[in-house]
């Protein structure tokens, strides 16, 4: 599979930590044999010396035309969210979405994207402290500040600073397989998916006790999803009621138990299609869909392609059976 070309936006003042990001992730950092790295060239409106926010410079040598042949534009960073890119910079990405490249931003990075009018209509996420000045610079755009990263397809979104390690491994995932983004994320000591939002790091008061329970109960069902399960089985199994568990797990997650359940179920049918010469409908069985019927529905919902297909794209076994049963 051709690797597809990133260029990677940098400003002046920039973070160093969110220009390495794309880098650590999908770059020539990359061990002999895990991956063949990504080809990515990090670009400024002029090349040459750039300050960065941690009191050193850094050399950029490539002009924004190395946006014009990238696969994957990156905004990784700005640094005031109350202005404007520069148009150069807005321009360089509205022409990337509008040939077909994905654009993904990062932390304050969606700012710009918002600047370039690209999240008009679309759900976007960013970092939460400056929800409130993105809402009100930006009333067009669905902002979800609860969320780690926000997928619209052709513009990817994350939230700050180590949530980009968490945007790129889902944009690896999609692009080379959820094996590979997974062997990736154990190399950098990341998670290969946090189940969670920033919910859970805005500024609130100590969580209780009980959060620990819900912990429990969460890798209890991530290891149990060929089990019927609900609201009900994880709030006994953190020996709680029902609507204390409910409220603990979205103060946790962002998200409710349902959701959260499909995308771990959808998660492991990913790991078996790549991993195993599993048949569909056992696959369906084993991570608690029950039927292929019921698997292709959530798989392709999420996803965007079967079952079938996926196993066709990123099954890593010589011995798996192509478009058998999805």
């Amino acid at each position: 599979m051709k690797q597809p070309r990133v260029a990677v936006i940098a400003v002046e003042g920039i973070s160093p930590f969110h220009l390495s990001v794309p880098s650590l992730v999908w770059g020539a950092e990359q061990p002999v044999g895990e991956m063949a790295p990504w080809p990515i060239e990090v670009a400024a409106v002029r090349p040459g010396p750039l300050r960065t926010s941690a009191g050193y410079a850094i050399t950029v040598e490539h002009g924004l035309e190395a946006v014009e042949r990238a696969d994957v534009v990156v905004m990784p960073w700005w640094d005031d969210p109350e202005q404007p890119a520069p148009e150069p910079v807005l321009e360089a990405l509205r022409a990337a979405h509008d040939r077909g490249a994905q654009v993904v931003g990062l932390c304050l990075g969606v700012f710009v994207l918002a600047d370039a009018g690209l999240l008009d209509g679309r759900a976007a996420t960013t970092h939460w402290r400056w929800a409130d000045t993105f809402r009100r610079r930006f009333p067009a755009v669905d902002l979800r500040p609860e969320t780690l990263y926000v997928d619209e397809d052709s513009v990817i979104t994350g939230a700050g600073a180590t949530a980009g390690v968490d945007t790129c491994l889902h944009v690896l995932a999609q692009r080379a397989g959820r094996s590979t983004a997974t062997r990736v994320a154990r190399r950098i000591v990341a998670a290969p998916h946090r189940a969670g939002g920033q919910a859970q790091y805005i500024e609130t008061p100590v969580p209780e006790a009980s959060d620990d329970a819900v912990a429990r109960a969460m890798a209890w069902a991530a290891g149990s999803l060929d089990r019927p399960l609900g609201i009900d089985a994880l709030a006994d199994r953190a020996c709680m009621s029902r609507s204390a568990f409910t409220r603990a797990f979205r103060a946790r997650t962002g998200s409710s138990v349902h959701p959260w359940l499909v995308a771990q179920r959808v998660a492991r049918a990913q790991d078996l299609l790549e991993t195993t010469g599993l048949g569909v409908e056992e696959v369906a069985r084993r991570v608690g869909f029950g039927t292929a019927a019921r698997l292709r529905t959530h798989f392709t919902a999420a996803l965007g392609v079967t079952p079938t297909r996926y196993r066709s794209d990123f099954a890593l076994t010589s011995g798996t059976p192509r478009g058998a049963g999805g």
